[in-house]
């Protein structure tokens, strides 16, 4: 498994295939919902690509939500390589690169059903209750690095 920090329109299109096919084909997602500013361009935040033989499994991507606290987004792991531990280097390698750039946390808003996932990576829910996003319960969620 490799991680790469997406750096060509080429590996942000298959960062995008995943998340179509992961959040509006599987889970029902709008389109219009899943895609947004910070996809317009590789400088407006910092895009991941998972590979397994070359072969684009995961993505994800994290931006500056306040200074030195990072936002992870768009976790998508294809189903076929889900429980594999694809999501865990992924995320590791994410944080270690904000780390890197100077944030001192990070927070992420989870799918309730992934909250576990989550906390096994030392994450803590800070969210009173959860909330809908795009349709689909969610907790926001937080890890100093």
């Amino acid at each position: 498994m490799q991680i790469v920090k997406i750096e060509s329109e080429q590996q942000l299109k298959q960062a995008f295939d995943i998340r179509l096919q992961v959040f509006v084909e599987e889970q029902g997602v709008p389109r219009e919902l899943e895609m947004d500013e910070y996809d317009v361009s590789l400088e407006a935040c910092s895009h991941f690509l998972a590979l397994n033989d070359e072969v684009p499994v995961a993505t994800g991507r994290y931006k500056t939500l306040e200074q030195g606290i990072a936002k992870m987004q768009r976790i998508a792991v294809l189903k076929q390589c889900r429980g594999l531990g694809v999501g865990k280097e992924l995320l590791l390698a994410m944080e270690e690169d904000a780390k890197r750039s100077g944030y001192v946390a990070t927070v992420l808003d989870s799918q309730c059903s992934a909250e576990g996932f989550y906390t096994k990576l030392g994450y803590t829910t800070i969210s009173d209750e959860p909330f809908l996003d795009a349709g689909i319960q969610h907790v926001r969620m937080k890890k100093l690095l």
